[in-house]
């Protein structure tokens, strides 16, 4: 019993230099001590900067939202393939598009 005991313990250890948790430690160690060097009205500027990068990558991911909803309806029902294929067909036999561009949408 106490030799199975101290495989399963062994596995759950990693013993690689690029383990996930050593990787993450060092990750967070390196900008911690990036941002410990920033003076204080650096690091309000890069507060400030970092406020405004997530809002946008959030309204980006929201803004997104429909767009992956119809795209993995597309794949896993097939009834939503063919509507989306017969509106497609629709909107090219009404719209004057070239050949070659078409050709590049495999819409053609």
């Amino acid at each position: 019993m106490c030799y199975k005991a101290s495989i399963s313990r062994h596995k759950m250890q990693s013993t690689g230099s690029l383990s996930q948790a050593s990787l993450k430690e060092r990750i967070t160690a390196f900008g911690n001590q990036r941002w410990e060097r920033l003076t204080d009205p650096q690091k309000a500027y890069a507060k400030k900067a970092w406020g405004i990068l997530t809002f946008k990558w959030r309204w980006q991911i929201a803004m997104n939202i429909p767009y992956l909803a119809i795209f993995i309806l597309d794949r896993t029902i097939p009834a939503v393939h063919k509507f989306n294929m017969d509106l497609l067909s629709s909107l090219m036999a009404k719209l004057p598009i070239p050949e070659f561009l078409s050709s590049m949408i495999a819409a053609g």
